[in-house]
């Protein structure tokens, strides 16, 4: 199957995005893909903040884009936009890092307010980044998400059978956009 980076573009360590897409990484395993989780947060600041394109950890980061097939890109909203977070690596990768790459964008947030964010804000971002198709993301509010004690997360029954059909679409997606690409 396809090769998928998990990107989480959260900044905080109890993350609910971070944590829905590890849960979202296990119906993906599920379906034979090879899943690599990617939270930001460990990236160091200074080499975000500082824009080392040749820091280990950036170079690293753009190595696993380099290597996906597809890419599941999460991230909370802040002020009606992605995550600050996640713009800083987005910045240091190369322009075209998504050509050739299905990308599912998926947005976390306290309201419904916010729900544009993810296609006026994000999904611009990575069409310029040269995705191959970009599938229906989904906005998850952030009451649909409850982590246990053991951290294992809980998602409300009618968010989670919409998260699984455009995880399935995505899933699909990939084997159709592998189908499409050049041979290495």
């Amino acid at each position: 199957m396809a090769t998928v980076l998990s990107v989480s573009g959260s900044p905080s360590v109890s993350s609910r995005t971070a944590k829905l897409l590890r849960h979202l990484d296990t119906r993906l395993i599920d379906q034979g893909h090879d899943v690599i989780p990617l939270d930001v947060r460990t990236i160091p600041a200074e080499a975000l903040l500082g824009a080392d394109f040749r820091h280990p950890a950036i170079v690293e980061a753009t190595a696993l884009f380099e290597r996906a097939d597809g890419v599941v890109i999460g991230t909370p909203v802040y002020k009606a936009a992605y995550s600050g977070v996640l713009k800083a690596l987005l910045d240091l990768l190369p322009q075209y890092a998504l050509t050739g790459k299905t990308v599912l964008p998926l947005v976390t947030g306290g309201s419904t307010a916010h729900v544009l964010a993810l296609d006026y804000a994000l999904r611009p971002v990575l069409n310029s980044m040269g995705a191959a198709h970009i599938v229906q993301g989904w906005f998850t509010l952030d009451k649909d998400i409850t982590a246990d004690e053991d951290g294992r997360i809980t998602v409300a029954p009618a968010t989670d059978r919409q998260l699984t059909q455009v995880l399935d679409q995505f899933s699909a997606a990939l084997g159709r956009t592998s189908l499409l690409a050049p041979a290495g």
